[in-house]
């Protein structure tokens, strides 16, 4: 198990070597300014802010000093807010991100968990097709499209929700639902299928010979058997939606991090744009790691194919 996590861990590490390298370089082949309103700048100002950031070092200084400081969590300065570090602009953000991303995660997850499994159990039936047609629609309908639709009909016309804002659970509902419905869509379907394979195993056969009956079979080793291939699934969805979803936030005017990548983007923000994609890369090799070690403690066959002896 120790040359197993070890292999995971330098391919965690390797991997974010790698994004920080690319982002760092293809930010500074981005075509504009970091400053705002800069034809109207004297070469002086420009060379006095070049210089309080940094911008008037040698490429690959700047790039090895980038990379000092993020060992240290330190991503630098934002352009857009002055003398804002990125880290505490990234902290101050994440909340509302986590929050929104972890209660869509949580509907998601648990309403496709029911579907797909009511599907697989009357496979062939009406319920499955309705189950399919859901899944379909939920995978096909961007999030964007369901949350102004949301907006307008259950908050502005039936006036249920508030529209837009953050600070209370009311105004987290109808993001959370436009933000749900991918998991949903992606539990369901794999829910399904693996139940559906699962139930026509040898073993599921062996246990209803052995007097068990359909609702004990389904409990105790279809439904435990088919949650596994779901581990691979719920962690990059995690943290995909707790690093904030740029549309999503837009719409509702939710203060996350995935605002705050677009502001960035528009205004050249160089600093936050690479915080922010570090952030989530790291978080993403992180949960991969995890589930790299459930499977391996789940099945050791994949420890072996990892290449521990």
């Amino acid at each position: 198990m120790t040359k197993y996590l070890l292999k995971r861990i330098f391919y965690m590490i390797l991997t974010l070597f790698l994004v920080a390298t690319i982002t760092f370089f293809l930010m500074k082949f981005m075509p504009g300014s970091p400053y705002a309103n800069e034809e109207k700048l004297t070469p002086q100002q420009i060379h006095i802010m070049n210089e309080q950031y940094g911008l008037n070092k040698p490429l690959i200084v700047q790039y090895l000093l980038y990379l000092g400081g993020m060992l240290h969590g330190d991503f630098g300065t934002s352009f857009q807010y002055s003398n804002q570090p990125v880290s505490s602009l990234i902290a101050a953000r994440l909340g509302a991100s986590v929050q929104l991303g972890l209660q869509a995660l949580i509907v998601g997850v648990i309403l496709g968990v029911i579907i797909g499994s009511i599907a697989a159990m009357k496979q062939g039936t009406w319920v499955d097709s309705t189950a399919t047609v859901i899944a379909i629609i939920g995978k096909s309908v961007p999030n964007f499209v369901l949350a102004v639709l949301l907006q307008y009909y259950i908050g502005l016309k039936l006036g249920w929700f508030s529209i837009a804002g953050w600070g209370e659970f009311s105004q987290t509902i109808l993001p959370t639902i436009a933000l749900s419905v991918g998991p949903l869509a992606e539990t369901a379907r794999f829910i399904r299928t693996s139940m559906v394979d699962t139930l026509s195993s040898d073993y599921i056969e062996l246990g209803r010979a052995k007097g068990l009956s359909r609702m004990e079979v389904i409990r105790k080793h279809a439904m435990r058997n088919s949650f596994i291939p779901l581990v691979t699934l719920i962690g990059p969805y995690a943290v995909a939606l707790m690093t904030g979803s740029m549309v999503i936030e837009n719409i509702f005017n939710i203060p996350g991090i995935g605002e705050q990548f677009v502001k960035s983007i528009l205004t050249n923000d160089y600093p936050t744009i690479m915080g922010v994609t570090m952030v989530y890369c790291i978080g993403l090799v992180v949960i991969l790691l995890i589930t790299d070690i459930i499977y391996g403690l789940i099945d050791p066959r994949i420890r072996l194919a990892g290449g521990e002896q």
